[in-house]
């Protein structure tokens, strides 16, 4: 079994994108620059976006944070995109997920200029993935595809299943599995709450790919030896051993179905890593395309 380190993959993205802003900055070009809105204080929402600014701090790239309170209207929310849609200092920005109840994430994904849209949600950049143009890709896909890929993991002819169908997640990741590409070519099952005796599938599945956001959901009896494993959940649990008071777990059952595996990833430090790292590309090609 082989862990798939996403910690360590995506430091390496890291240190060439540094490489690339040193080159861009020599050329007297101009330095990516990355924004980001959060609305309230989700304390997950806060950690994953100061590790973005971090990460921009590490490669180089310019970064601005917009705290925004709980209460903000929807449409000072929208006045707010608005105006880093029209400021050419930005070259891409995300609105972290998830918002208060009284504000449409729909509208709000919307709002967002689909060349400075380097989370990959607009609906003109997944047609565009859908149609296998250039575009955005959804980060935590897109970190996946790079995740697999950096560890040569053949996908073509195999079976693929995913676990979960939420739009940020797991649609995006049925079609890039799909696609006729390097990582792709997969036959590709998409289950959900409505697929009867789901075992059958993850079974029989060469890569399964987990993102449902509950706790060791997939255990070792559902997969099959050889199997490669993509744990895409998170979940804070109440630990009153654990010095921050709650530990982390993600959608597989690790230690009953690592050792039936060829490859698999930590929780954490294997996918989230990826997502800051393709944010970190997207916003790299942000200024490449203009």
């Amino acid at each position: 079994m082989i862990l798939l380190d996403g910690k360590k993959t995506s430091n390496d993205i890291k240190d060439e994108i540094t490489i690339k802003v040193a080159e861009l900055k020599a050329q007297g070009k101009k330095t990516p620059h990355l924004a980001a809105i959060i609305v309230g204080n989700n304390g997950a929402s806060v950690t994953y976006v100061n590790a973005k600014v971090k990460a921009c701090e590490k490669v180089g790239f310019e970064s601005t944070l917009v705290q925004l309170s709980e209460d903000i209207s929807e449409d000072d929310l929208l006045a707010k995109i608005e105006k880093l849609n029209n400021d050419d200092a930005i070259d891409g920005f995300i609105v972290q997920l998830p918002l208060p109840k009284h504000i449409d994430e729909h509208k709000v994904t919307l709002a967002v200029s689909p060349a400075k849209d380097v989370d990959g949600f607009h609906p003109e950049n997944l047609g565009r993935m859908v149609l296998s143009l250039p575009t955005f890709l959804p980060a935590t896909p897109y970190g996946i595809v790079q995740l697999l890929d950096r560890y040569n993991i053949e996908t073509s002819g195999k079976d693929c299943v995913v676990i979960g169908r939420s739009h940020i997640v797991g649609s995006p990741m049925s079609i890039l599995m799909a696609r006729n590409t390097k990582v792709g070519n997969c036959t590709v099952t998409l289950t959900h709450s409505r697929t009867k005796n789901l075992i059958e599938y993850t079974k029989k599945a060469d890569i399964i790919i987990v993102a449902l956001g509950v706790p060791e959901f997939l255990t070792g009896e559902m997969v099959k030896d050889g199997v490669v494993v993509v744990d895409v959940g998170i979940t804070r649990v109440e630990d009153a051993s654990k010095k921050s008071g709650f530990r982390l777990l993600g959608d597989v059952k690790f230690d009953e179905v690592a050792p039936k595996c060829s490859y698999i990833t930590p929780v954490p430090g294997g996918v989230g890593p990826m997502t800051i790292a393709s944010l970190m590309m997207n916003t790299l090609q942000a200024v490449e395309n203009k």
